[in-house]
């Protein structure tokens, strides 16, 4: 696994600022942006999408190595912007559309790419229309999916993506009628298994609330199948990488932070997890799709285990969109 950059030796590109988009005045979004050096108009973007627990910083170092890579070259870095959605990180504003609703309720992930797609037009106005290339993690994915279900995007880089479609209730019920003790690892008992079911949905389950007050209880609805629908349109499809965790990695790190037993995490929760990516690689033309594979030693949040892959993965996609449409940074 890399070792992370140095957060605070950023490069001077990176500035960061705040606007308030048209459709919700008042309310203020904080981002970081860098222009690409060869042009004001930023004809590629690259977007990055967090999560529900991190924020726009955790993607500095992979905005810093981009520009480290290409500055000085020909053609440059690419514009790169990454942001904080109502009531995250620096954007303690709440979501103007939340007002009046239950408490956590409020705006959704449909609601979020509306967002997105303010911002993006508020950060290019008067300038070029860009190629929009989104870089997310978890929750970011799914955000990632219905802003380009709306809008033209270049690529998208899938990194260990939420799964939309599923209340986090990987493992056997031990109350269902027809459980069998055998459907459980040999090291893993029925109230270890209670235990983790309770645990995750405390926190996980599509109806907790979070600090952002992102209602994900439609999720499922929004999102239902893993690979569909497509991306794109026929004739003019994404390029679409995806990334997942590392097994042993995502493994370790459950029982370290939820306890969750390894035979557990390695039965159930990973293998469903590679089913949803290999769905999501049929969001694109085959031609156009890349993995899923792992990103090793890397557990959920993979651009904070290894910012380095994430430079690669995301120039990769820049490389391929540029060649592809002949367009600058």
């Amino acid at each position: 696994m890399a070792t992370p950059l140095p957060a605070m030796m950023l490069p001077r590109e990176i500035i960061h600022d705040a606007v308030a988009l048209p459709h919700k005045p008042g309310a203020y979004i904080h981002y970081s942006l860098a222009r690409g050096i060869k042009n004001d108009s930023p004809t590629v973007l690259v977007v990055f999408l967090n999560g529900l627990m991190t924020d726009k910083a955790t993607w500095l170092p992979v905005m810093a190595g981009i520009i480290r890579q290409r500055r000085g070259l020909s053609p440059g870095f690419p514009s790169m912007l990454a942001y904080d959605r109502y009531g995250q990180g620096l954007s303690t504003d709440r979501d103007p559309q939340d007002i009046g609703k239950g408490e956590g309720y409020g705006h959704d992930c449909a609601d979020a790419a509306v967002d997105l797609h303010h911002l993006i037009s508020q950060i290019t106005k008067d300038q070029a229309i860009p190629r929009v290339i989104l870089v997310a993690n978890s929750i970011g994915c799914a955000i990632a999916r219905l802003y380009a279900l709306k809008h033209a995007v270049a690529a998208v880089l899938f990194l260990d993506s939420i799964m939309a479609n599923s209340d986090f209730d990987f493992w056997p019920d031990p109350d269902r009628q027809g459980f069998h003790i055998d459907e459980l690892p040999e090291d893993v008992t029925i109230d270890q298994l209670k235990e983790q079911r309770a645990k995750f949905a405390a926190i996980f389950r599509p109806n907790v609330i979070n600090k952002e007050g992102l209602d994900r209880r439609n999720l499922l609805k929004l999102l239902p199948y893993s690979d569909q629908p497509m991306l794109g349109t026929e004739g003019s499809r994404p390029w679409v990488t995806i990334v997942g965790h590392d097994f042993q990695t995502f493994a370790d790190e459950s029982l370290k932070s939820m306890g969750t037993p390894i035979s557990l995490s390695m039965r159930y929760s990973n293998p469903i997890w590679r089913e949803y990516n290999r769905g999501l690689a049929k969001l694109t033309d085959p031609k156009y799709s890349k993995g899923p594979f792992q990103a090793l030693g890397c557990s959920h949040f993979i651009h904070k285990d290894d910012p380095n892959l994430v430079v690669d993965e995301t120039l990769d996609l820049v490389d391929k969109v540029r060649l592809e449409n002949s367009v600058t940074w």
